[in-house]
């Protein structure tokens, strides 16, 4: 398989992964610069020669895969009969450099409600890599026409038209995708909101609207969906970045795009 299938498989499987490449070769060597191997968790795809060099690589690719942030590294490999690997000897002469690059799950956003402002916030998070769902009961929302302006995407973009039940989306998402609700129905956002708070393995779950649509939503999901309050504040709203007041969807897109970059920065330490 090519390289770029086998990583664009990772990525569908939101699999993470290493793509290693042979950097520079000094002599004789098995491969020559450019041959790449893409490491999974347990499958490999390609190859940079076999023996110590490409099993060294693996078992290192496989350490950085579980490893919190992992950075790219250098790998060098000295070929001759005085070097003994961990999985032998090879004694073609010549030296290798190998960069180990690692691949990491990409963050995942479901926007629900694809009106003015999130047609916005779309435009925003698709300069981004990460993978966007973007989710409306409106067919006209979603038309190819309208979406048009995210063509030249980063971002995975998947679109869900959901004519009934837009919550039913919410069990399709994968573990720890971030949820943006502001959809252009008040009812429909409550149900999202409640089944949001149902569904395991969600992200952060965000809630566009004024406090007073917040204080209704907040006492109808204790009342009416029996959700206890440490459970209902898992839902922030406003959201966006407080003190950019304006109201036009450019502008609060560009608030909520920012304060949800923000968070993935700090969850991942950065």
């Amino acid at each position: 398989m090519c390289w770029v299938a086998a990583v664009a498989r990772l990525r569908a499987r939101r699999e993470p992964g290493v793509l290693v490449t042979v950097a520079a070769v000094r002599g004789h060597a098995p491969r020559r610069a450019g041959a790449k191997l893409v490491v999974g968790r347990t499958e490999t795809w390609g190859s940079i020669g076999g023996g110590n060099i490409e099993a060294v690589a693996i078992d290192r690719a496989r350490e950085l895969t579980g490893a919190a942030r992992p950075e790219p590294e250098i790998l060098e490999f000295a070929l001759n009969d005085k070097v003994t690997g961990p999985h032998g000897v090879q004694c073609c002469g010549g030296s290798v450099t190998v960069l180990l690059e690692p691949l990491p799950v990409v963050e995942a956003v479901a926007v629900f409600g694809v009106g003015h402002v999130g047609l916005e916030l779309a435009r925003i998070l698709a300069r981004h890599d990460l993978d966007l769902h973007l989710v409306d009961t409106r067919p006209d929302m979603l038309s190819g026409e309208r979406l048009g302006v995210l063509a030249d995407a980063v971002a995975q973009i998947r679109v869900h038209h959901t004519p009934l039940l837009p919550e039913e989306v919410l069990a399709e998402l994968p573990p720890g995708a971030h949820v943006l609700i502001m959809t252009h129905d008040h009812a429909e956002d409550a149900a999202l909101c409640d089944a949001a708070l149902r569904t395991a393995g969600l992200g952060s779950i965000g809630l566009i609207g004024s406090s007073a649509k917040w204080a209704r939503f907040r006492q109808r999901l204790a009342t009416e969906g029996g959700h206890a309050p440490a459970a209902i504040d898992r839902i922030k709203t406003p959201i966006g970045i407080p003190g950019i007041g304006g109201k036009e969807p450019a502008t609060i897109a560009v608030s909520v795009a920012a304060d949800l970059l923000r968070s993935f920065e700090q969850d991942s330490g950065i």
